[in-house]
């Protein structure tokens, strides 16, 4: 599903009036249109729009020459031009040898011309089709065009697995480093050094986990091991580690890279819907962003890195498609490519290349065609195979968290499933709601003005929070992995503390009566739960790189461990009770699964806050690998979208984007309205002949009477980013759309090349100029023209022009009654009417 534009015009603000537009090929037009809205499979819908474009470009003039408009002007990757398309001269400006450099191109925060590029590219393909003809080295070039979109995802895929692997292995041991520090390997974080002095037996562990070769900052001090000197040492030592990576993330992203803060993600699902942010996807960003998350998730910040992987994998895609002109010169074709780097963020994220591809294509992408199915898969899995190469965790496994278990479940646990599923919907409507309104209160307070001081105050009281209690110290991930663990005989932590049966054959198989171990691990976890559900509302959005997933996974596995824990003690006490048979054998042999709850409430309130479905369950799948536990995260992920979606529908990236007023229109909402074309259209300074908005006039562009001032002026005078081009001010004929980018170059260009190209030399788009020897030289611009602007009329139903903008990407579209043009519907138009239908502000959307 993605938004394709019909017209070769950029996103306007609000354009021209109520003149007449009616051509032969107007009503071939909007019949194809019609037909096309009407269609269910998108992608078809979009190759009938692009053929009928292709068509449309195609002009026969009275002579009978047949002419190629539109995409004449713009060159092939090649560096050459479609002769066949090109000859004659009234398709060429005579003006103009050739287009000036940035013709075509968009300009910042504008929507892209999906159909015009899909149509320039495909004529680009028909040309190296025809080419390969000629001789040997054409189809080597032809044979370098097809294999150079998997080349291309390739690269992105390596690049996105070092990247990850780099990131892992630096906020690994600056996290580490908060607390002690290896003397005999500093490169080495906690686990490493341990596991790598001369001994390696049990006895160089001591009681507080610690070993010979770590030394805490305690221990530095020449402070005893238990002490309270040691423990204050460790604290403030703590904290001020904490302070310095969170000034430093803050500062280097004050500094080089303000797009390098916060997940990505909402501007990444902005960008792929056609949006255009430069920089945002850049060489700083993309090196920020990625010293930026390990220094974020060193801090110790209630936040997480694999929700900013898809930001840098998206960075890579970007930079890697710069190569291959068929992606770097075409935005539309680069969003391939971008939709396949979004899977390998998610793939090296979680180890899930599977799930990244599902996660792109249900969450992020806005046009995801199966050719683009496949290489997302492709690049996916090299990502996660040179992740697993790096093996940046030391254990084969792509995250720190996975399950090496497969105890059964049974049917009466689907109850607390459902009810961990609801608890995360639940969670989800509340951190988005509360998350929203302090985001929102940033944006329009003082507070804004000082992000690194804001950081420094989140990082401070993070820390001093956090210390006291073992479950908020530790990282969020390793919380996870504790969390969905089983208790085995290794484990000598309070959260394994049970009463067990040696009498009874592999104890630790079966679930026992709970020691005050477990009871005091429960009221830190409830502790712990209460923090992060708070502190993680303040944290999202603040100016440092800052993921989402992990957070909302460690609030879901801490709930889901606490019912699960409850769950085990309810069936232990009553092991006879008739509805517990299937699930105890005996007395003292029954099977409860605490660290499975904590899986299903990761998935629960993951779905809660982002309201994903099928790629959340697979996500979770191959993270674990558990193919016995598919059913209650199915049952869980569906319960917390349905809670969540009874609650509002919004997920937190959707809100987000709202809150930034990105100009997003989202495929999945469905608009139930009444109204109709007139009622949005603009200028809409009538309705059945009375006043209701007081716009100004529509800016029109006559074909062959206005002068190269007269335009000069209409462009230095107005906004707007497009003008309907007409046969005269008197029977306001449509020939077509300009964009104002387009026109501002080609007359700037026409100055400094072209002699006798003065001020009122009369500026031309039709094909034949009349020959004047005593006056100016003309300057013939129709190469620039878009010769089949979409249109509709005033009754159409809004509910199909809504479609329109999402299944065609549409940025705008003429609106005509009897033939005559009346105004115009722009993108932003039909967000700003769908934010008043839902009684929002209708100037929160800010962008074109």
């Amino acid at each position: 599903m993605m938004e394709h534009t019909e017209t070769d015009a950029l996103l306007v603000e609000f354009m021209d009036p109520r003149q007449p537009t009616y051509r032969s090929t107007g009503s071939i037009r909007n019949n194809d249109r019609s037909a096309v809205a009407n269609s269910t499979d998108d992608d078809s819908l979009l190759d009938m729009t692009v053929d009928t474009k292709d068509f449309h470009h195609r002009h026969y003039d009275l002579d009978g020459h047949g002419r190629h408009f539109g995409l004449e002007g713009h060159r092939y990757d090649n560096g050459s031009e479609d002769s066949g398309s090109l000859q004659g001269s009234s398709n060429i400006m005579d003006t103009l040898d050739d287009l000036p450099p940035g013709i075509g191109q968009y300009d910042d925060f504008h929507t892209i011309d999906w159909l015009r590029d899909i149509a320039r590219d495909r004529m680009r393909h028909r040309h190296i089709v025809k080419k390969r003809q000629e001789g040997c080295w054409e189809q080597v070039k032809g044979a370098h065009d097809a294999w150079s979109g998997w080349v291309c995802v390739l690269l992105v895929g390596v690049a996105a697995g070092t990247c990850a692997g780099i990131i892992d292995i630096g906020s690994s041991w600056m996290s580490d480093l908060k607390e002690g520090v290896c003397l005999e390997a500093f490169w080495f974080n906690r686990e490493q050094c341990c596991w790598s002095g001369p001994s390696l037996n049990s006895t160089s562990m001591n009681e507080d986990s610690d070993c010979d070769q770590w030394y805490s900052w305690g221990r530095m001090m020449g402070s005893g091991a238990g002490g309270a000197g040691s423990y204050i040492i460790g604290y403030l030592f703590y904290i001020l580690w904490a302070l310095l990576f969170g000034v430093l993330a803050a500062l280097l992203v004050r500094m080089f890279a303000p797009y390098a803060c916060g997940s990505g993600i909402p501007e990444i699902k902005t960008i792929l819907s056609g949006f255009i942010i430069r920089g945002y996807l850049g060489k700083w960003t993309l090196l920020i962003k990625s010293l930026g998350m390990m220094l974020s998730v060193a801090a110790g910040l209630s936040l997480g890195k694999e929700g900013p992987f898809v930001h840098v994998a998206c960075c890579c895609g970007n930079i890697f498609s710069y190569l291959f002109p068929k992606y770097g010169r075409n935005e539309a074709k680069k969003r391939e490519v971008l939709s396949a780097a979004a899977a390998a963020g998610v793939s090296v994220a979680f180890g899930a290349p599977i799930g990244g591809v599902l996660f792109s294509l249900e969450e992020v992408s806005y046009y995801f065609p199966l050719k683009t199915l496949w290489r997302s898969f492709f690049c996916a899995l090299i990502a996660a195979f040179i992740l697993r190469s790096i093996n940046p965790f030391g254990n084969d496994h792509l995250v720190m968290f996975s399950i090496d278990y497969n105890e059964p479940w049974t049917l009466q646990e689907l109850i607390p499933f459902i009810l961990i599923g609801a608890l995360g919907g639940l969670f989800g409507k509340f951190f988005i709601k509360f998350n929203i309104m302090w985001c929102r209160y940033r944006k329009m307070s003082r507070l804004g003005n000082y992000p690194i001081f804001e950081v420094l105050g989140i990082v401070f009281i993070t820390a001093l929070l956090s210390y006291p209690n073992p479950y908020t110290r530790m990282n969020s991930s390793e919380l996870i992995r504790l969390l969905v663990s089983r208790c085995g005989p290794e484990d000598d932590t309070e959260i394994c503390d049970y009463k067990r049966s040696s009498n009874i054959t592999d104890p630790f198989k079966w679930s026992a009566l709970a020691g005050a171990g477990v009871g005091s691990a429960v009221w830190k976890l409830a502790l712990a739960l209460i923090f992060k559900m708070i502190i993680t509302i303040f944290t999202f959005g603040i100016k440092i790189p800052a993921g989402l997933f992990i957070p909302s996974m460690a609030v879901g596995s801490i709930i889901g461990r606490i019912v699960g824990i409850g769950v085990e003690q309810l069936v232990v006490n009553n092991a006879n009770s008739v509805f517990f048979s299937n699930i105890c054998e005996s007395q003292g042999k029954c099977i409860i699964t605490p660290g499975l709850y904590a899986m299903v409430g990761a998935a629960a309130a993951l779905g809660g806050v982002t309201r994903m479905t099928v790629s959340l369950v697979v996500i979770m799948f191959e993270l674990t690998g558990g193919l016995e536990y598919i059913v209650p995260m199915m049952a869980a992920a569906m319960t917390s979208k349905w809670v969540g979606d009874a609650l509002g529908r919004e997920s937190i990236y959707d809100a987000h984007i709202a809150l930034n007023g990105y100009p997003y229109l989202d495929h999945k909402e469905e608009f139930t309205h009444t109204t109709i074309a007139a009622d949005v259209m603009r200028p809409r300074y009538w309705r059945y002949g009375t006043g209701v908005r007081n716009d100004p006039p529509l800016a029109v562009i006559t074909q062959d009477s206005m002068t190269v001032e007269e335009t000069e002026s209409l462009l230095r005078n107005t906004e707007h980013n497009g003008f309907p081009v007409v046969v005269s001010r008197e029977s306001q004929y449509l020939v077509g759309f300009v964009l104002r980018r387009d026109l501002n170059l080609a007359i700037a260009n026409a100055r400094k090349t072209s002699e006798g190209v003065v001020s009122n030399s009369i500026i031309y788009f039709t094909g034949h100029v009349p020959v004047d020897p005593n006056g100016p030289a003309p300057l013939k611009l129709r190469k620039i023209l878009d010769m089949a602007p979409v249109t509709i009329t005033d009754q159409t139903p809004m509910e199909t022009v809504v479609e329109m903008f999402r299944k065609l990407g549409l940025r705008q579209t003429l609106v005509t009654h009897n033939g005559r043009l009346l105004g115009i519907i722009t993108k932003k138009d039909v967000l700003r009417h769908i934010a008043q239908l839902r009684n929002q502000d209708p100037e929160s959307i800010l962008f074109n």
